[in-house]
């Protein structure tokens, strides 16, 4: 299991009190689409797209910028899980789009994986979520918005997240 799971250590209990993504139910207003012991899935409530589904995982994690390079396998569950999301909505590969909004660059502080069906709904409801190629050195340049396999790549070289080029 990953670490970021179990371990208590790294969320501030007074987040989680305070945290709507930690209270993910239908009597709290959620279209839960999808969940396990681990992870939760909701449609999103001002989508960008046609499927905008957010996975967060059940345990409080504040960020993207907050994982390590043992959480790699988190990531890992978390891009499954997405796919097969969008595999039940029968979303065309090439139309997939994940990733996580760096802070300060999101709405709540808890990790959530944007799971979406593109195109967008406008030009403007893109530019949240552009993705920013990487360099020779880096897995990914200047952005707000990280992809979940830049995310990935990015841990697995004990790497740090962030809007910068990493």
């Amino acid at each position: 299991m990953p670490s970021s799971i179990v371990d208590s250590d790294r969320s501030d209990p007074s987040n989680k009190a305070n945290c709507i993504f930690c209270r993910v139910s239908p009597s709290n207003g959620f279209d839960i689409v999808w969940q396990d012991e681990n992870f939760l899935a909701f449609r999103d409530r001002k989508p960008a797209c046609s499927h905008h589904i957010q996975l967060v995982p059940k345990r409080h994690i504040n960020n993207v910028k907050e994982l390590q390079s043992s959480d790699v396998e988190l990531l890992k569950s978390m891009f499954i899980i997405g796919h097969r999301i969008l595999d039940s909505l029968e979303v065309d590969p090439s139309l997939r789009k994940m990733g996580f909004h760096i802070p300060p660059f999101r709405s709540v502080n808890h990790l959530h994986l944007h799971v979406q069906a593109i195109p967008y709904k406008s030009f403007v409801k893109s530019l949240k979520y552009r993705i920013v190629p990487g360099s020779r050195h880096h897995h990914k340049g200047f952005s707000w918005f990280v992809e979940i396999g830049q995310a990935i790549l990015i841990l697995e070289q004990d790497g740090n997240i962030g809007t910068l080029p990493c």
